[in-house]
């Protein structure tokens, strides 16, 4: 009925088909384990905050003459935030 060579040619390719839905299988399971393992940082907003501003105010009184000029700075940045832990 069938030759047995036309039989190895069939459960060779059976195999070889077993094995391409295996690998297809083993890559989809990498792909969801890579995607888990970094959940936080691709849902996670990002924080596009400005840098901080800097302003510089200079006073001199009227009518006074200094040898020496003090220049202050001041220097407001915004508390950061605190990165929070996902326990599971």
């Amino acid at each position: 009925m069938f030759s047995l060579e036309y039989l190895i040619i069939v459960v060779s390719m059976k195999e070889i088909k077993n094995q391409i839905i295996a690998t297809i299988g083993l890559i989809i399971t990498a792909a969801g384990g890579l995607f888990i393992a970094n959940m936080e940082s691709i849902f996670s907003p990002e924080d596009d905050s400005p840098p901080p501003s800097m302003e510089q105010t200079i006073s001199i009184p009227p009518g006074v003459v200094k040898d020496t000029l003090v220049i202050t700075k001041t220097v407001i940045q915004k508390p950061k935030k605190k990165e929070r832990e996902i326990d599971w």
